[in-house]
């Protein structure tokens, strides 16, 4: 004969499982009711996508000291500092694709950030870039006066020659002030873009157009 005690436990722990059961039912439920909700309100039209545009990059080349004028074509933003951006990272991509002629380690983020400042109340259509070196790129990069000068001009080169507003170029790395690239080039000044301009820069006419 099953003692009393032991019954009222059986039917407590019975009353406990079925109580249990239900609420997680529930849960259940409420769960799935909140999966429906949020598909219906998710977005259901893809996100807008920059159409590609042709752009100039001026490319730096190791072998006559030069910059290269390439035609390239890619996808844009209207923001000038994202567009500005987008632009230098795909010359630091070049730079790090096989045989380049200006060969840098390819590594993420070589562009970190891109902002564009009035240059001063006297020069209201002129814009200082301020450009933000990753501290994988500077540590990466080779060193040498030549090869650094060439990346910074190509990088002055490139603004100006796709927004001729930018006039001047400052450089910062992981957001900080870095005596130099690599040794040599130096960061503590600024860079007129003029100066890509006059460091004996060719174009490549016959380079069509890089997709």
């Amino acid at each position: 004969m099953i003692p009393r005690y032991q019954k009222i436990v059986f039917l407590l722990l019975l009353v406990v499982s079925i109580s249990m059961g239900v609420v997680l039912v529930r849960l259940r439920e409420r769960a799935h009711d909140r999966l429906l909700k949020g598909e219906d309100l998710a977005s259901t039209t893809a996100p807008d996508v920059a159409p590609a545009e042709q752009a100039t990059l001026m490319v730096a080349n190791d072998m006559d000291g030069t910059l290269v004028s390439e035609a390239v074509s890619l996808p844009l933003p209207k923001d000038s500092g994202a567009r500005a951006r987008a632009l230098l990272e795909r010359l630091m991509e070049i730079y790090a694709s096989p045989g380049a002629m200006h060969e840098v380690p390819a590594v993420p983020r070589a562009i970190e950030q891109v902002f564009l400042l009035p240059v001063s109340e006297s020069k209201p259509n002129g814009q200082l870039a301020v450009v933000n070196l990753g501290g994988s790129f500077a540590d990466g990069h080779p060193s040498g006066i030549e090869t650094e000068t060439l990346t910074v001009l190509s990088i002055c080169g490139t603004l100006q020659a796709n927004l001729p507003q930018i006039t001047e170029v400052r450089f910062l790395v992981n957001g900080t002030v870095r005596k130099t690239l690599a040794g040599h080039a130096d960061l503590t000044r600024t860079y007129l873009t003029t100066e890509a301009v006059g460091s004996g820069s060719a174009t490549s006419g016959d380079a069509g157009t890089r997709p």
